[in-house]
C-alpha cells in the first residue's frame, strides 16, 4: 500500500509540473530532444499553395505550421505546373513574398523554394534555399538542376517511388547529376507513403534522407500525436537560423519523422534514443525484486522487444511519458542493463535500432520522491509492465 502511494505522488508531482509547460506553450508542438551538441529542429520541405497546383493561399501554410508547432518550411509551388493559371498569375517568387512576413511573425523559418516538375524519369526535384526561382526555369531539366546548383541549392528527388516498381530505380539521368554532385538528398518519406529503396540509396550514395508532407491541401490536423502528424524532417542545426538549417542538410544530420517511426542513419537513431529515454529505480517490491520507472520525453511511442532474458518481452514506452516494469534482482548486481531493439528506429529497411536499458543499483534504494530526477516535468502518464 505504501508503495502505490508513493507512485501516485509520484505521478501526481509530474502532472503539477507538467500543467505550466502545456498552458504556457504551444500545446500541439511534438517535442524532439536534442542531441549531439545540436539544435533538433521541426522541417516540413515539401508544401504547395493556390500558386501551383495546392488549395490554399501561401498565409494558411505558415499558420498550420505555427499551429503544428513547426520551426521551418519551404513553398515548393511547381515551376511548370500551374493549373490555376486562370486565376493566380504566374509569379514564382509571389508565394514566398506573401508568406515571408506571417513567417516572421510567427518564428517560422521560411527559405526560397521550388519544385522542378518532369515527367518520370527524371521525375520531380525540389530546389530549397535559393535566391532567384526564375533562373530555374528552363526546358531542359539537367539545365534547370544545375542553375539550382549554381545558386547553392539543396536539391532532393522527391517522391521517387510514386510512379509504381518499374520506374522506381535509378536512370541515367539521375546518375548524371549525382556524378556531378549536384543531387543531395532524396524523399524518404513523402505524406503517407514510405520508400525503402529510397532509404538504401541515401545510405548507399551518401544522401540527405528527407520526409515531406507534400501537403496541397488544408491541413486538417488539430492535435499532433505519436499516430497522427505530418511528416517530417528532424534536422540537426548548430542554430535555429537559416545558414545552420541548411549546412546540416548538407551534411545530412537529419531523422524522418513519418507515422510512429523514426527513419534514419544509426548514429542519430541511436543518439536520439539516449537523450530520449532515462531509467529510474522508483522502488523496491521485494527483497529480489525492484521496480524501475522508465521515462520517454519524445513524441513518438517507441516499442521494444527483448533481445536479452530479463524485462518483458513487449514493452511500449509511450510518448512523453513513463513506464513502469519489475526486474529481479541477485544481491551482488550492480547494475541493471536490458538489451532491447527499438523496431520502430529503422536505421535501413526492416533493420531496427539495438539499445540497451541501463541504470545502477545503489546499496540503499530511496523513497522515489527523494530522488533526482530532473526529467520529471515531461511526463503525465504512466503504464505498468509486469
Amino acid at each position: 500500500m505504501k508503495t502505490e502511494k508513493r507512485i501516485t505522488l509520484l505521478m501526481t508531482l509530474a502532472l503539477l509540473l507538467l500543467a505550466p509547460f502545456v498552458c504556457a506553450g504551444e500545446q500541439n508542438a511534438a517535442y524532439f530532444p536534442d542531441i549531439l551538441g545540436y539544435k533538433t529542429l521541426k522541417c516540413d520541405l515539401h508544401m504547395h499553395t493556390v500558386f501551383s497546383d495546392g488549395n490554399v493561399w501561401p498565409t494558411v501554410r505558415v499558420d498550420e505550421a505555427a499551429r503544428e508547432g513547426l520551426d521551418l518550411i519551404v513553398i515548393t509551388d511547381h515551376i511548370e505546373y500551374q493549373p490555376h493559371r486562370r486565376d493566380v498569375p504566374t509569379n514564382h517568387h509571389r508565394p514566398f513574398e506573401i508568406a515571408a512576413p506571417r513567417a516572421e511573425k510567427r518564428n517560422i523559418l521560411l527559405p526560397l523554394g521550388a519544385e522542378i516538375t518532369r515527367d518520370t524519369p527524371p521525375g520531380h526535384f525540389n530546389a530549397l534555399f535559393l535566391y532567384d526561382i526564375n533562373l530555374l526555369d528552363e526546358p531542359n531539366f539537367v539545365d534547370a538542376i544545375m542553375a539550382a546548383n549554381d545558386q547553392g541549392a539543396f536539391v532532393t528527388w522527391n517522391h521517387p517511388g510514386w510512379k509504381g516498381p518499374e520506374l522506381t530505380r535509378w536512370f541515367n539521368v539521375h546518375h548524371l547529376i549525382y556524378n556531378k554532385k549536384w543531387l543531395h538528398g532524396v524523399e524518404v518519406c513523402n505524406g503517407g507513403s514510405y520508400y525503402p529503396e529510397a532509404h538504401l540509396w541515401c545510405l548507399d550514395k551518401n544522401l540527405t534522407m528527407v520526409g515531406v508532407s507534400d501537403i496541397h491541401e488544408p491541413s486538417l490536423l488539430r492535435r499532433t500525436t505519436p499516430e497522427s502528424h505530418r511528416t517530417m524532417t528532424l534536422v540537426f542545426a548548430q542554430d535555429r537560423t537559416l545558414p545552420a538549417v541548411r549546412e546540416a542538410l548538407f551534411a545530412g544530420r537529419t531523422l524522418v519523422w513519418y507515422r510512429n517511426q523514426l527513419i534514419g542513419r544509426k548514429n542519430y537513431l541511436d543518439a536520439m534514443f539516449r537523450a530520449s529515454v532515462s531509467v529510474h529505480l522508483t522502488n523496491q517490491i521485494s527483497a529480489d525484486t525492484v521496480r524501475l520507472s522508465i521515462l520517454n520525453n519524445a513524441a513518438v511511442n517507441i516499442e521494444l522487444e527483448r533481445t536479452g532474458t530479463q524485462g518483458p518481452e513487449k514493452l511500449t514506452l509511450p510518448a512523453q511519458a513513463a513506464a513502469f516494469i519489475n526486474i529481479k534482482i541477485d544481491q551482488n548486481q550492480k547494475h541493471i542493463n536490458l538489451p532491447y531493439t527499438a523496431l520502430n528506429f529503422l536505421f535501413a529497411p526492416d533493420e531496427p535500432l539495438p539499445v540497451n536499458l541501463i541504470t545502477p543499483l545503489p546499496k540503499t534504494i530511496k523513497d522515489p520522491l527523494s530522488t533526482d530526477n530532473r526529467n520529471i516535468n515531461f511526463f503525465a502518464g504512466n503504464r505498468v509492465h509486469n
